[in-house]
């Protein structure tokens, strides 16, 4: 059972990574370009790098479940603990900051 989990799991993350855009800027009225926080999918994020371990629906996989992790841990320490791994996950699966930053506030909001 597990590992027809993992096959789909792996086939969604495949996916989903294959509809991932590049990175483009964002043009201000100004015609200034700059990135924005704001326009990052932290969902998309979270399915590329994360769901294969904690599942689709944050049900939990080899990783525990995240459904609740915001009632459990502030976004700080969901963003610290992406950045710096804990138990068996490791280390900056997301290297991107902003995206990390967008993916633990994300996470933070489920309680």
């Amino acid at each position: 059972m597990k590992k027809w989990m993992m096959a789909i799991g792996l086939g969604a993350m495949l996916t989903l990574g294959a509809c991932g855009g590049g990175d483009e800027e964002e043009t201000t009225s100004n015609g200034d370009t700059g990135s924005n926080t704001a326009s990052v999918d932290a969902e998309a994020v979270y399915a590329q790098n994360c769901a294969a371990c904690h599942g689709a629906n944050l049900e939990g996989m080899s990783g525990p479940a995240l459904t609740d992790v915001g009632a459990r841990l502030s976004a700080e320490d969901i963003e610290n603990i992406i950045r710096n791994g804990q138990g068996t996950m490791p280390a900056n699966v997301i290297e991107d900051d902003e995206e990390i930053t967008a993916v633990a506030a994300w996470l933070a909001e489920k309680k």
